[in-house]
């Protein structure tokens, strides 16, 4: 089993979860902008970082 990969999946994984949790913030009108901001920008930060990881990592098989 790969560590790099799973590793990326799990990053994906993360970065999705705060997406959505900053969509979801936004659609309801949450008086804290800073917050989503921030979780915003992580989620993209471990989204790309774990897609990246994933994408670059090589089976040894």
């Amino acid at each position: 089993m790969n560590v790099k990969r799973t590793f990326g999946t799990i990053l994906t994984i993360l970065g999705i979860i705060g997406l959505i949790y900053a969509g979801v913030q936004f659609v309801q009108n949450s008086e804290s902008y800073r917050e989503l901001i921030v979780v915003g920008v992580i989620g993209i930060i471990f989204f790309f970082s774990g897609i990246g990881l994933v994408r670059n990592t090589k089976d040894a098989a």
